[in-house]
């Protein structure tokens, strides 16, 4: 049965229903995420915003401090999905190395034999806005990645514009889903403000309805001062990263360039002015995803990387050389055995003193005894021969061994 892309997807991303929502392998800790966001208002509507919903001249228009506090609320979890739930920029994997790119060279041994090998450069230098910027090739995904684009180890996947992997999301932060991170970040920053505030204005009218002090009023309401003192330690985290990441798009850099190209003068290629970056962030269309991970798999036949031919050739002329020198090295062994098995016959017949086989051995066709060379392993040739008797002469003599003595 054939397979959907995200069923024999490569990277370490989660798929639910269906390939249509995508997660990082670390989504485990979104739950965590959406506690610290439920929880806190859930305690501010039932424990503060209850209470203030009479405390103004209008009647009713307390009612607003609850609404707007459930309404923001959906509206940050409406934007940590589109955060953590799509592609942020995946950039698919190749299949074979780029063809345009391969390097054929030639590597001699010790022995004189050549060796063929493809290589692929590392690095290239592309222009980007007038400046030659190095890209690297990546190995896994096997293509060299566009400008601004990086491997992320936890997802492993190349992210285009990547900024950084965020646990609390779950997802990799790259050029589909940065503005909304941004966004989630600086609404959720917003929210700890409103909470904070609207908890602190309860504290206010407890102490004006009492003639109390402070105390009396944090006594009457421990709830509020647990949930000012929960937001403005969030406010140090979700604040500083708003506030770092509009310095970010200020200078349009990623966080992954600030702290690798800090004084390169690569962090200032993609600076277009603080006006033209935000406008780009925030204003520029979301581009589309380039997986379509429901579609079906396609199977591709199998290539052949063929080699130039100047090294085929060479490559076949060094095995014809070597197959003829090992001919020529089995012919010359026949021919010393025969000449030994020759001198061998007629010392033993002479020492006999009976008549005795003289082998005449014909030198000039000793090199043409007839071999059958057997292939074996890789660079190693064994070989068999068949001796025939109309290579080898012979005559009897029937001359004693006195008369040979006379």
């Amino acid at each position: 049965m054939t397979k959907r892309v995200f069923e024999a997807w490569k990277g370490s991303n989660k798929f639910i229903l269906g390939g249509r929502l995508i997660f990082g392998p670390d989504a485990r800790s979104l739950p965590a995420t959406l506690l610290l966001i439920i929880v806190p208002v859930a305690l501010f509507c039932v424990f503060v915003a209850r209470h203030l919903r009479h405390e103004f001249s209008s009647y009713n228009a307390g009612y607003a401090i609850l609404v707007v506090a459930i309404l923001f609320t959906i509206y940050v979890l409406i934007l940590l999905s589109f955060t953590s739930a799509r592609d942020p920029g995946i950039v698919p994997r190749n299949l074979h190395p780029p063809e345009e790119e391969l390097r054929y060279e030639t590597t001699i041994s010790a022995d004189g034999r050549q060796t063929p090998s493809v290589q692929i450069p590392r690095t290239k230098e592309v222009m980007v806005n007038g400046v030659s910027v190095r890209v690297k090739y990546c190995d896994t995904c096997m293509l060299y990645r566009p400008p601004r684009c990086s491997h992320c180890s936890i997802c492993n996947n190349c992210v285009e514009r990547f900024d950084h992997h965020c646990p609390w999301v779950g997802q990799c932060i790259g050029q589909r889903n940065y503005r909304y991170f941004f966004m989630f970040v600086s609404s959720s920053t917003l929210l700890c403000i409103y909470v904070f505030s609207m908890s602190a204005f309860y504290i206010k009218i407890l102490m004006d309805n009492q003639h109390g002090t402070v105390w009396r009023a944090m006594k009457a309401s421990p709830w509020s001062v647990a949930l000012m003192i929960y937001c403005f330690i969030a406010l140090w985290f979700v604040g500083g990263l708003t506030a770092f990441h509009l310095y970010l798009i200020s200078t349009n850099m990623t966080t992954y360039e600030s702290f690798k190209y800090r004084s390169n003068s690569r962090s200032i290629v993609y600076n277009r002015g603080c006006a033209n970056n935000f406008l780009e962030v925030f204003c520029s269309k979301v581009k589309p995803s380039r997986n379509n991970f429901r579609a079906f798999i396609e199977e591709e036949p199998p290539r052949v990387v063929t080699l130039p031919n100047t090294t085929r050739e060479s490559a076949e002329a060094d095995e014809d050389n070597g197959t003829r020198r090992q001919k020529v090295e089995d012919d010359l062994d026949i021919g010393d055995d025969l000449m030994n098995l020759s001198q061998r016959c007629n010392a033993e017949e002479a020492t006999n003193d009976q008549p005795h086989h003289t082998l005449d051995i014909d030198h000039e066709r000793a090199g043409s005894i007839r071999t059958e060379t057997r292939h074996g392993s890789w660079g190693r040739r064994s070989g068999s021969w068949d001796i025939s008797t109309s290579d080898v002469r012979e005559s009897r003599s029937f001359t004693t061994a006195k008369e040979g003595r006379g």
